[in-house]
C-alpha cells in the first residue's frame, strides 16, 4: 500500500499558494481589463460634477459581467479581476474546512462553518456592500 505524503504542511502550503497566485490571477485579469478599457476609452473626457450610484443585486450584475465579458467589455474585464480577487480568500477558508475535516478539529469546523454562513448570509441578502 503506497504510503500517504499529504499532511498538514502539504495543505498549508496548498493554501498559501492559492492566495498567491489568486491574487496574481485577479490583478492580471484587471491589468487587461485596464487596457481593453483604456484602449476604447481614453479619450473621453470624465465628468465628476455628478455621481450616480447603481445599486444593483447580485444577480443583476453577474448578468450585465457576463453579457460584457463575451462582449469584451474593459469594464466587465475589471469587475471579473475583482470578483476572482474577491472569491481568493473564500476559496481559502474552504480549502482551510477540508484541513480541519481531515485533521478531525472539530472546533474550527464549526467556527469555519459559521463564518461561511456568516458571509453567504449577507451575500444573499445584499448587506456585503
Amino acid at each position: 500500500m503506497p504510503k500517504n505524503n499529504f499532511t498538514d504542511k502539504t495543505l498549508q502550503t496548498i493554501i498559501g499558494n492559492l492566495l498567491r497566485y489568486g491574487v496574481l490571477l485577479a490583478l492580471a485579469v484587471a491589468a487587461v481589463g485596464g487596457a481593453f478599457y483604456l484602449s476604447r476609452h481614453a479619450h473621453e473626457t470624465v465628468h465628476y460634477e455628478q455621481f450616480t450610484e447603481q445599486d444593483k443585486n447580485l444577480g443583476q450584475l453577474a448578468k450585465e459581467i457576463i453579457e460584457g465579458l463575451k462582449a469584451g467589455s474593459g469594464t466587465a474585464i475589471i469587475f471579473a479581476g475583482i470578483i476572482i480577487l474577491f472569491l481568493t480568500p473564500a476559496l481559502r477558508l474552504v480549502l482551510s474546512l477540508f484541513s480541519f475535516l481531515a485533521e478531525k478539529d472539530y472546533l474550527y469546523v464549526t467556527i469555519t462553518l459559521i463564518v461561511m454562513a456568516i458571509i453567504a448570509t449577507s451575500i444573499v441578502l445584499g448587506h456585503s456592500h
